[in-house]
């Protein structure tokens, strides 16, 4: 029986900058390759959106990816968008974030969705993201998550944490 070898941050920090995303899920390195621009385009749409929403209301700061955020020494992943309020600022750091972000935001590809509706929803409910959003590009959608006794429930009708956004569909657009 082969042992299982656990990677570290300091693993993780060792991985070269060759242009794929790297992550550490409970100690497993994932690797996906860079992001395409359709992606990029509702990414950055996205974050200006919640940027603009963010600042306007002194709510806290949104970071777009690549950005660490350390969820224990085992796990580091890099969410599309990463929104923290304003009482979680300590939790910036010279290495990323430490500790979980109050939202993590993922943009779906062919090549992350399974990672993002499964692993990921997995250890951001593990590691007490209180707040998880899957952006589907395909159906033009944004599903809305809020944590709840250990898992994530969806939400139809509003965007947690933002009180009162309202997006237009077209940050949706590919």
């Amino acid at each position: 029986m082969a042992t299982r070898v656990v990677l570290t941050y300091r693993d993780y920090e060792a991985l070269p900058a060759d242009g794929r995303r790297y992550e550490l899920h409970e100690g497993e390195l994932s690797v996906t390759a860079a992001p395409v621009p359709a992606h990029q385009r509702i990414l950055l749409d996205l974050a200006v959106a919640l940027r603009e929403h963010v600042m306007r209301r002194n709510l806290g700061e949104v970071f777009v990816a690549p950005i660490d955020c350390i969820l224990s020494d085992t796990t580091v992943v890099q969410p599309d968008i990463v929104f923290l309020d304003a009482g979680r600022a300590s939790a910036v750091s010279a290495r990323g974030i430490e500790g979980p972000p109050t939202l993590a935001v993922e943009i779906l590809s062919p090549s992350t969705a399974p990672i993002d509706r499964g692993v990921k929803l997995q250890l951001y409910a593990r590691h007490g993201v209180p707040y998880y959003w899957i952006v589907d590009p395909d159906a033009r959608s944004l599903e809305a998550y809020v944590l709840a006794g250990g898992s994530y429930q969806r939400i139809l009708d509003s965007l947690p944490p933002f009180a009162g956004l309202a997006l237009d569909r077209s940050v949706l657009r590919t």
